[in-house]
């Protein structure tokens, strides 16, 4: 369906399904026409390629995926779009509409089932409120996928793209990079939306790495060290994992002293061969 953009076509659309807005399901439509074909064209949407979306809105997203990819399966939460798509989505004989919770879903059994001989990439407008429970559980259960294209608040977007050792990373980052190569596309003002929402957003994507950083023994205990090592974030690494994780003072320090690091040195400070040094010294000392 033309004009998918137009806002006129879309409240159309809308009243003529009787659709609100849901404040609880994030519902933030795209209504700015150059981005979705941007986010498609960077998202790896192309011949070879089934493209996994999360969240459809009314399909604008969409309709630029299966424009360029062999075939798009759009997993939709909201059962009142399910109509709303089957007209705007009419058009597509490439494009498959999964009404379900993305965190509920087998996404290996899916990939599997739907995108046999092509490579895999997933394309999302997600809403600011689950982002990181997506990102985390698309990157943990480590799908045959070449990369995740998101949409996703400005400021979250830069935590999620800081490079190792600088400022603005926090925990995500260290998570972001073990699993991928995250890289900041371009920024997408509020104005770009319908309802427009108070904030600013950008699309980021994740190239998955072939393989994760070595070093790691146990993944589960490295990333609960990171995310003690940011949970205050203006403390220093041997206060803020202390108190986090419930270890003592003395241990965290002597992990901190034969990782070569200073003792007074903050979590940001740390790259991801330093973390990891730093986890598993921690490790073997409890």
């Amino acid at each position: 369906m033309d004009n998918l953009s137009n806002i006129s076509v879309i409240k159309d659309v809308l009243a003529r399904h009787n659709f609100t807005f849901s404040k609880a399901l994030g519902q933030n439509f795209l209504v700015n026409p150059s981005v979705c074909p941007k986010i498609a064209e960077m998202g790896n949407a192309k011949k070879g390629f089934g493209i996994i979306e999360i969240g459809t809105g009314i399909g604008v997203l969409t309709n630029e995926l299966a424009k360029r990819a062999d075939k798009v399966v759009a997993i939709e939460i909201d059962d009142r779009l399910m109509p709303v798509l089957a007209e705007t989505l009419a058009e597509y004989d490439n494009v498959k509409i999964i009404n379900a919770d993305v965190m509920e879903t087998d996404l290996h059994k899916l990939i599997a089932e739907e995108f046999q001989g092509m490579d895999v990439a997933v394309c999302a407008n997600l809403p600011y409120y689950i982002t990181s429970p997506i990102l985390m559980m698309l990157l943990e259960e480590r799908l045959p996928i070449k990369s995740v294209t998101v949409m996703v608040q400005k400021e979250a977007g830069t935590r999620l793209c800081a490079p190792m050792g600088t400022r603005d990373m926090g925990a995500v980052t260290v998570a972001i990079n073990y699993f991928s190569v995250p890289k900041l596309l371009f920024n997408v003002s509020r104005g770009s939306f319908m309802p427009s929402p108070n904030v600013d957003s950008c699309v980021v994507r994740f190239d998955i790495r072939d393989k994760t950083p070595e070093g790691v023994t146990d993944e589960k205990f490295f990333f609960k060290v990171a995310r003690g090592a940011f949970s205050q974030r203006r403390k220093t690494l041997s206060n803020s994992v202390s108190s986090s994780m419930g270890i003592d003072k003395s241990i965290v320090n002597q992990a901190i002293e034969q990782s070569g690091l200073p003792a007074s040195v903050r979590p940001e400070a740390l790259s991801m061969e330093q973390f990891i040094t730093f986890s598993e010294a921690l490790r073997k000392l409890i």
